[in-house]
């Protein structure tokens, strides 16, 4: 049994993956400053979901607290640490910018510091799909160059990336980097995009189309991320031995660092997981169509050959079965039981 520390264990990620690692018998330390980017109560569910399991703790912390998280490091003597904690939303990043800086930069520096002084034998953080800006090439893989990003919150992930290989390179820290694609499926954010259009359907409003519907992303179940997850946990990455400083590769290393994408590898049209959503819900939404916003990419579309390779594991839950265990979710969670019938 290891002790892991999950930060963000009260946001969407990191509840499924503290529920999959107890399961599985492992000690969670989970860390979150249960922060009103959006609806406390739903992180405060989350957690109760979690409470009084056998082998959870939890810890009311701010990754941009020095001491605090020096402190828990050195108490706990974590095995294994899994970051997920971090200021999300990339159209938020454009009116707060400041929240990425203390959350994902600094923040992140001290968990690599804990990492550093404490001795962790693996160190997971979650990069994301946005790190491939302006790439055009697809599907995209670890394998590209990825110093084009076209918001800070995509600019503070690939920080995160550039920072661990630094710590894989200085300390010989095993890192992994996991760029996780439109991540979906219950007790999801309420800022992601099937969560506003299901509340907006049920309540009668339109939903905001952007980029004229002209969108495709590699929508990827929450289940299928946490087995990614928990198998590279267990994969410690090793240097690559062919790596080169004359022709680098940007997904591996000389250092004990890896990149993986996790993603479904199927891209899916975004008119296509409204029509989905439409029919598990009953109803058919109200549509505004509208441009693209800054910072967003018309495609998202993940090349998962390194992760098949290494940890024998391809996402597959299919668009139609994610929505429709979503839907159920919400209205179980929301008390919305009464059947829906379609309105003509």
């Amino acid at each position: 049994m290891a002790k892991i520390l999950v930060t963000g264990a009260a946001g969407f990620i990191g509840y499924h993956l503290s529920q999959r690692l107890l399961n599985r018998g492992e000690e969670v330390v989970g860390l979150d400053n249960i922060n009103d980017y959006y609806d406390v109560s739903l992180k405060q569910g989350r957690l109760q979901q979690l409470e009084g399991k056998p082998g959870f703790s939890f810890h009311k912390l701010d990754l941009g607290d020095n001491e605090g998280i020096a402190k828990l490091f050195a108490q706990q003597k974590f095995d294994i640490v899994v970051n997920l904690a971090a200021q999300a939303g990339v159209r938020y990043s454009l009116e707060n910018p400041h929240a990425y800086i203390n959350s994902n930069l600094v923040g992140f520096t001290n968990i690599l510091e804990g990492c550093r002084h404490n001795k962790v034998k693996h160190l997971v953080f979650a990069s994301s799909s946005s790190v491939y800006g302006a790439n055009t090439k697809i599907p995209f893989s670890v394998h590209h160059n990825v110093d084009h990003p076209i918001s800070l919150y995509a600019a503070s992930k690939k920080a995160n990336e550039l920072m661990a290989h630094c710590y894989s390179h200085l300390y010989n820290l095993p890192t992994t980097g996991l760029r996780f694609f439109s991540v979906y499926g219950p007790w999801g954010r309420p800022d992601m995009a099937l969560f506003l259009f299901t509340k907006s359907i049920l309540e009668g409003k339109p939903i905001n189309v952007f980029n004229n519907g002209n969108m495709r992303r590699d929508f990827t179940y929450i289940d299928d991320i946490v087995e990614g997850v928990v198998r590279v946990i267990d994969k410690i990455p090793q240097p690559n031995p062919d790596w080169s400083g004359d022709t680098p590769d940007p997904g591996t290393s000389k250092s004990p660092y890896k990149i993986y994408n996790i993603g479904n590898n199927q891209p899916v049209e975004l008119m296509y997981m409204i029509k989905v959503l439409e029919d598990c819900l009953g109803i058919e939404a109200k549509k505004n169509m509208m441009p693209m916003q800054p910072g967003d990419v018309p495609i998202n579309y993940a090349n998962v050959d390194d992760l098949v390779r290494d940890v024998d594991f391809k996402p597959n839950t299919s668009i139609e079965v994610g929505i429709k265990n979503f839907v159920d979710w919400y209205r179980s969670y929301y008390s919305i039981l009464e059947p829906v019938t379609t309105n003509n």
